[in-house]
């Protein structure tokens, strides 16, 4: 299997992540998510989209079956 264009996190890392347009991939379903980051009147607010292309393009790699 290739190299992941994911940042591999640890279990209780803390992490910056980008406030537009950063990914999150799942390890166990191969699911990916497009995640923007904004604050709003002092709070951190949260907007998750499924990234569909990615999420087919990484379960193709990992040969992922997922049933629902």
């Amino acid at each position: 299997m290739g190299k992941s264009e994911y940042h591999h996190v640890v279990d209780g890392e803390w992490i910056e992540p980008p406030m537009r347009g950063g990914k999150d991939q799942c390890c166990d379903c191969g699911l990916v998510h497009t995640i923007n980051y904004r604050l709003r009147d002092g709070k951190l607010q949260v907007q998750v989209f499924r990234d569909h292309r990615a999420t087919n393009g990484a379960r193709r790699g990992k040969a992922v079956k997922v049933k629902v």
